[in-house]
């Protein structure tokens, strides 16, 4: 595969993804994903949905990112309105991350510790939350290793092949002649489903971006 034909295509794309050019980090995380998929032998529509959820996920940075706990108490209430009804209510975990984790992690997804819901908040290019996730991929011990490329790269692989986020994994979306938002070719809408529930919000997103990966990986042979 030629890569510098691939990152060609995605400057030229109008998909918008990168925009014009990419920073060194966007590269560096392009490139891991890239030696991962080849040390795999990964199709290139799976490729390309990888791609696309890792640049949604991490906001096009392509970098493994942290989950930011840092709200105000207004936002808070409109994250969590079960949690935190009122604005007193939120109040006391308003710009205090740790004590956000502890109180909407805390209890569930694996978490027993007083501290859990902090130590195993979301990280990642496709980011993990809570011990029960964090034992999946052998990592409990050591939880700030999803911060690492590597470490984050395999997560990423694994969890859509798979189908350790949420149960569907890559193999399930194939080929689909259906009416909107799906079109002909691999269904990159309906396989945000791999990484989130949240398919009607974020889908057509997917969509597009796992179409403008797909072209330039074909771009580069």
């Amino acid at each position: 595969m030629n890569r510098a034909a691939f990152y060609a295509a995605l400057r030229r794309s109008t998909s918008g993804v990168f925009g014009k050019s990419l920073s060194s980090a966007q590269v560096e995380g392009v490139e891991a994903i890239f030696d991962e998929a080849q040390r795999r032998r990964t199709s290139l529509l799976h490729l390309a949905a990888i791609f696309a959820e890792a640049y949604h996920e991490t906001g096009g940075a392509m970098q493994p990112v942290t989950e930011n706990l840092s709200y105000s108490a207004k936002r808070l209430t409109e994250v969590w309105p079960g949690r935190f009804p009122t604005l007193a209510s939120a109040q006391p975990f308003a710009n205090n991350p740790r004590k956000l984790a502890n109180k909407v992690y805390g209890g569930r997804l694996g978490n027993t510790g007083a501290d859990d819901g902090w130590s195993f908040r979301g990280r990642g290019l496709a980011q993990i939350t809570g011990k029960a996730n964090y034992t999946k991929f052998g990592i409990a011990g050591a939880p700030d290793e999803a911060s690492k490329m590597p470490v984050a790269v395999r997560i990423l692989f694994d969890g859509m092949e798979r189908g350790l986020f949420t149960g569907k994994k890559l193999a399930d979306y194939g080929y689909l002649v259906t009416t909107k938002p799906e079109v002909p070719g691999y269904r990159y809408y309906a396989s945000r489903a791999i990484i989130n529930g949240d398919v009607q919000a974020n889908g057509p997103k997917i969509d597009a971006y796992g179409k403008a990966f797909e072209a330039a990986l074909r771009a580069a042979g």
